[in-house]
């Protein structure tokens, strides 16, 4: 659900900038605006915007830069960072997730794309618990409706982050948080953006980037952690999100730390 989301949108290619503002206008976004990425890093502590997206090569302070402050700024570190490059070699990408990003994004722009990512990494933060409806409120019942689909998302997130490599079916998810299959999925593409499904890919995704970052296990040992039966559908998988295999995230990973 991006309805009212604060996305600051960092590029200093003004066409670039408008193109993708449009497009998450429509979606109902409230959009912000920096023009490099001294300009981005200001607004957003003065912003404290929900997500932001920002160009990788930028005039007098790059996105790499950008990124890496703040990230490491306590007012900002929490704020997602998805980067935007019409560049797709896979050092790029690793140097991004690296610096504090938490995804990528290529140009030109598939808004399919867009509107999935931004939901990802949006679901963290579903409609706060509203006190109970006044009788006769006409926004009553959309309000409650919003209020259990917080609920339902929440409380099946947790199941699934618990289990990530033996997760519950979908009925079974259901039947934990005393629902049904159908008001769960519901929940979920009210919430996030994104089926049930999609949400566990994502999820092992960045459990996979984790340990390849910061551990010595093995791609099998990883592949099998996170639910997958055989080291090379997962390697499939992670190179159809990432842009990499793990054996090469986990190399360039290790010549950037070097350097």
């Amino acid at each position: 659900m991006l309805t009212g989301k604060r996305v600051l949108v960092i590029d200093d290619a003004e066409a670039e900038r408008m193109l993708i503002s449009t497009y998450l206008q429509t979606q109902g976004c409230r959009l912000y605006h920096a023009q490099n990425g001294e300009d981005g890093i200001q607004k957003a502590r003065l912003l404290g915007p929900d997500l932001i997206l920002m160009d990788a090569e930028m005039p007098r302070c790059d996105g790499f830069a950008a990124c890496r402050v703040l990230s490491e700024d306590p007012a900002t570190a929490h704020v997602p960072i998805i980067f935007l490059s019409a560049y797709a070699e896979p050092e790029q990408r690793v140097r991004g997730l690296l610096a504090g990003a938490v995804d990528y994004i290529g140009k030109p722009f598939d808004f399919d794309e867009v509107r999935l990512r931004l939901s990802v990494h949006l679901r963290q933060r579903p409609e706060p618990t509203a006190p109970p409806p006044v009788h006769g409120d006409p926004g009553a019942g959309e309000s409650h409706g919003a209020n259990l689909h917080g609920l339902l998302f929440q409380g099946a997130r947790v199941h699934l982050l618990k289990s990530l490599r033996e997760p519950p079916g979908v009925h079974e998810l259901a039947e934990l948080i005393g629902t049904n299959a159908k008001r769960l999925n519901e929940a979920f593409r009210h919430c996030a953006g994104v089926t049930i499904s999609e949400y566990l890919r994502e999820e092992r995704m960045k459990e996979a980037s984790r340990l390849l970052r910061h551990t010595d296990a093995s791609i099998t040992e990883i592949a099998e952690s996170i639910g997958f039966g055989s080291g090379a559908n997962f390697s499939t998988a992670f190179k159809t999100r990432f842009g990499l295999t793990p054996k090469h995230y986990r190399h360039q990973r290790t010549d950037l730390d070097g350097d």
